[in-house]
C-alpha cells in the first residue's frame, strides 16, 4: 500500500534491503504457484524506487517477469536493480520505458506531475497506478471530488494510454510475505486483462471492480483497510479479500 505521509512502515518507507533468503522464499513460493497455471511473461517497468517498487519488482522477478527500474536518482534505481537480480534494468528518468506495463510507484502526490513529464514517452503504455492518497488523519481522502489519482493520470496520459488502479489496498508487507487478492479497475478491457495475466505471475488473485471510475472506490477501501488496521484488526497483518460461498 502506497500511501503519502508515513505512519506505518507498513504502508510507506524508502529503503527496505531484501534479503537473499527473502528472495529465495520468494521466488520458490511464487515458481511453485506459476506450476499450476500457464502465463505469458510480462515486461514491467517502475518509475519509482521506494519500497512498493522494491516488494512487487521483487514478486516481479521472482514470477519471471523482466522488470526495469526507473527513478529521478539513477544511483538508488541503480542498487534496485542489483538488489532486486533477475536481469533487471535501469531506464532514464522521462525516456521511453521497456515495459508494456508500467508500475508508478510513487506517493500519490508525485503522481500525476511524473506522468505529465513523461508525456508522449508513455504512448501506448498501460499504466498502473497504485497509490493512496490519505488525509493527515488517514481517516479519508485527499481529494474531496468523486475523483481518484489513477482518474487524474488518465487525464495527463497521452489518449493511447490505458490506465488502471490495482495494489493499494494491500500492505506492503502483505505483499513482501502473503497472498492477498488484489482488486483492479479500468476501462481497457485488454490493458485489464495483461495486467490481470501480471498479478496471476506473481502468485496473486486478481479480482476486477469494474471501470476506472471505481478507482475511487478502492481509494476508499485503502481508507478502510487502515481503518481496520487502526482498530477491529488491530495490526497490519491481513488484506481484503473476497470468500465465495455456494449453496
Amino acid at each position: 500500500m502506497c500511501g503519502h505521509a508515513r505512519k506505518n512502515t507498513a504502508t510507506t518507507g524508502e529503503e527496505t534491503v531484501l534479503g537473499r533468503g527473502h528472495r529465495t522464499t520468494m521466488k520458490c513460493c511464487v515458481a511453485a504457484r506459476r506450476r499450476k497455471r500457464a502465463h505469458l511473461i510480462s515486461s514491467i517497468s517502475f518509475i519509482g524506487t521506494g519500497n512498493m517498487a522494491r516488494t512487487i519488482g521483487a514478486r516481479a522477478v521472482a514470477g519471471g517477469n523482466t522488470v526495469e527500474i526507473i527513478g529521478r536518482d539513477e544511483s538508488k534505481a541503480a542498487d534496485l536493480a542489483q538488489a532486486l537480480g533477475g536481469g533487471t534494468t535501469t531506464g532514464k528518468w522521462g525516456d521511453v520505458p521497456a515495459g508494456d506495463i508500467v508500475i508508478a510507484a510513487l506517493l500519490y502526490d508525485a503522481v500525476v506531475p511524473a506522468i505529465a513529464q513523461f508525456g508522449d514517452a508513455l504512448a501506448g503504455k498501460v499504466i498502473v497506478e497504485i497509490s493512496n492518497p490519505f488525509n493527515a488523519t488517514f481517516d479519508g481522502l485527499a481529494h474531496s471530488e468523486e475523483t481518484s489519482i489513477a482518474q487524474e493520470v488518465a487525464k495527463v496520459a497521452p489518449a493511447s494510454v490505458s490506465v488502471v488502479k490495482a495494489f493499494n489496498t494491500i500492505f506492503r508487507q502483505v505483499l513482501e510475505k502473503g497472498w492477498p487478492n488484489v482488486f483492479f479497475a479500468g476501462d481497457n478491457a485488454q490493458a485489464k486483462a495483461a495486467v490481470a495475466e501480471f498479478i496471476k505471475s506473481i502468485g496473486l488473485r486478481p479480482l476486477d471492480v469494474g471501470g476506472l471510475k471505481m478507482a475511487h472506490w478502492l481509494e476508499g477501501a485503502g481508507v478502510v483497510t487502515v481503518g481496520l488496521a487502526s482498530n477491529g484488526v488491530g495490526h497490519f497483518d491481513f488484506a481484503l479479500g473476497v470468500d465465495e460461498f455456494s449453496g
